[in-house]
């Protein structure tokens, strides 16, 4: 989708255009395609972040996230970062130096909420699993049975090296069990797994603008509960830039946030809260992710390919795909790419022997069946070498 204006300069923006201008569909781990919608409004003119304009759009974001996440008593966070901003904010707006913290990890994105929390000085204990395999609530009662001094405990709900969806609400009835506070890092599951922040008792909960809600990157948000502030109030070098108790007293002051943020994201955020209102709610957008998930992995598997997460345990926003013997997983994107279909190479650990189609943003399942076709395609040419 270009969009077009009347320029002055418009060879300058073909020159660029020329650089960046779309070649792909897009099957990615992040970002994703945007919606339409989300591209249009994004292309309004900038006008002051201190304007009644731009306050009246930040609240309503807030009220329609907050209605998203059903955290009727979380306050509603944004930040204009990437989702790994509100990992560092949580340890250092709640945990003391030097204090341990349980640090539940199936992937790559797991192993970085570890050294997120190892460099701001305090001290990861790490519950870790095989790449594709979920974390277990007998497993975490366990590890926390053998620590009972760490302060919280992190769960990436989505690991996207892998394509496994962590069970969040068993993870959290056990961590409530211990009095822990709970971080969940939902970058790649926020918009496209359920989250329930009031009922299954989440203390922080975070996302980014540029996976399941289809939205450029530079935007992060979260749902962060009253007893993070209690303790943040009394943390000592907690920082500046992600403050958290700053941003809930510029929310409630100032009607935005302590520094300047991505209005055009924000706008987009906002859009695609209100596609989801106007799609019939959050079911059926849950659904329509649940269903593109679904279409994916039975196409791979009818391809004879399998799938790296543990049944039971699958993502509904990405799928990591397990390469034939004598195959690489990024042999298998490359050959993708020349046929017009950006896909997602393997990461971390298990790169070489993987390859991740996500299924997030602006895809039809027209797009899903061409990718199919032009997947088994690959995986036949490939085969015979």
């Amino acid at each position: 989708m270009e969009l077009r204006f009347n320029m002055t300069h418009e060879d300058a923006y073909r020159e660029v255009y020329e650089l960046v201008k779309p070649k792909y569909k897009l099957f990615t781990a992040g970002p994703v395609a945007c919606f339409p919608e989300v591209l249009a409004i994004m292309s309004v003119q900038m006008f002051s972040h201190r304007s009644a304009e731009a306050k009246e759009v930040h609240v309503d974001t807030l009220r329609r996230l907050r209605a998203f996440l059903e955290a009727d008593h979380g306050e509603i966070i944004i930040f204009p970062s990437s989702g790994t901003g509100f990992m560092e904010a949580a340890i250092r707006n709640t945990i003391p130096r030097g204090g341990k913290v349980l640090v539940t990890t199936v992937g790559a994105f797991g192993d970085r909420f570890a050294d997120v929390v190892k460099t701001s000085g305090r001290e990861p204990v790490l519950l870790k699993k095989e790449p594709g395999y979920a974390i277990k609530p007998e497993e975490l009662d366990e590890a926390l049975r053998k620590n009972p001094d760490v302060h919280a405990v992190t769960v990436t709900y989505n690991e996207t090296s892998t394509g496994v969806l962590n069970p969040l609400p068993e993870l959290a009835k056990v961590v409530h069990e211990h009095d822990k506070l709970l971080f969940v890092d939902a970058v790649s599951a926020m918009g496209g797994a359920d989250i329930k922040f009031d009922e299954w008792g989440i203390d922080l909960v975070f996302a980014s603008s540029q996976k399941a809600f289809g939205v450029p990157p530079g935007l992060a948000m979260a749902a962060v509960s009253e007893r993070v502030f209690e303790i943040a109030e009394k943390m000592p070098e907690r920082g500046w830039y992600f403050d958290l108790p700053l941003y809930r007293k510029f929310n409630e002051k100032k009607k935005g946030t302590p520094s300047t943020p991505p209005l055009p994201q924000i706008f987009g955020l906002n859009v695609v809260l209100r596609i989801v209102e106007k799609m019939g709610g959050k079911e059926a957008w849950l659904g329509m992710y649940r269903k593109r998930s679904e279409t994916i992995r039975e196409g791979v598997r009818d391809m004879g390919l399998s799938v790296l997460a543990e049944p039971g345990y699958e993502s509904p926003t990405i799928t990591a795909v397990v390469v034939p013997k004598g195959m690489k997983g990024v042999d298998v994107y490359n050959a993708m790419r020349e046929r017009g279909f950006e896909l997602a190479k393997g990461y971390g650990s298990v790169a070489e022997k993987t390859f991740r189609i996500g299924n997030m943003g602006y895809v039809t399942f027209e797009d899903i069946e061409d990718m199919l076709i032009n997947l088994r395609k690959v995986v036949e040419d490939l085969k015979r070498g």
